[in-house]
């Protein structure tokens, strides 16, 4: 993973979050880079980008921000705040339902459990959007698209765990295997039904 920008002046415990960001082990199919960092939400921030890829396209995309106020001025429980984001498309018969919402939100409270990410104050929003063209787009087909934004305070410096669930949130969303499961349908031939 590149360097998430210059944070050798930042404090100590800043510096080490962001060493865990690098740590954290990512599955293949999501390639992750640093992008720039909101420069007016705290005095120190790194951020980073994420693509799941598919066969032809990305199918789910993603962010990570990682915020830090050690002064506590901006009214977080702790100095750390973690902002996500995920957008995947999702077919409109499973968009339809209406337990999308909580679903999608279990993706997430499932992975920071599962990734030991001990955090405080977790809030956030599931959109559902359906995409319908008309006079020269009417072509195109619908398309409809799922979109998880969260933030928690994170319980110390250590935010691998945050960054594993982060990308566990992207694998649920694009719909990927867990990663200790293998894919047999890639090693099945024709007429193997």
């Amino acid at each position: 993973m590149p360097p998430l920008g210059r944070v050798d002046d930042a404090p100590p415990p800043f510096r080490r979050a962001v060493e865990s960001l690098r740590a954290t082990a990512v599955r293949p199919e999501i390639s992750v880079e640093a992008m720039p960092a909101p420069k007016r939400l705290a005095p120190h921030a790194a951020a980073l980008s994420a693509r799941v890829n598919g066969d032809e396209d990305d199918i789910a995309l993603g962010r990570l921000i990682v915020l830090y106020d050690p002064e506590g001025t901006r009214g977080w429980p702790g100095p750390f705040r973690v902002v996500a984001y995920v957008s995947a498309e999702v077919e409109p018969e499973i968009a339809a339902d209406p337990l999308l919402g909580q679903v999608a939100w279990s993706w997430l409270t499932d992975a920071l459990e599962a990734c030991g990410a001990e955090h405080r104050a977790l809030s956030g929003t599931v959109t559902r959007a359906t995409t319908e063209g008309f006079a020269a787009k009417a072509d195109e087909p619908v398309s409809t698209e799922l979109e998880l934004r969260a933030s928690w305070s994170p319980e110390g410096d250590d935010l691998s765990g945050h960054m594993a669930a982060w990308c566990a949130l992207l694998s649920a969303a694009s719909g990927l295997p867990p990663a200790d499961v293998a894919d047999i349908t890639a090693r099945r031939g024709p007429g193997s039904d």
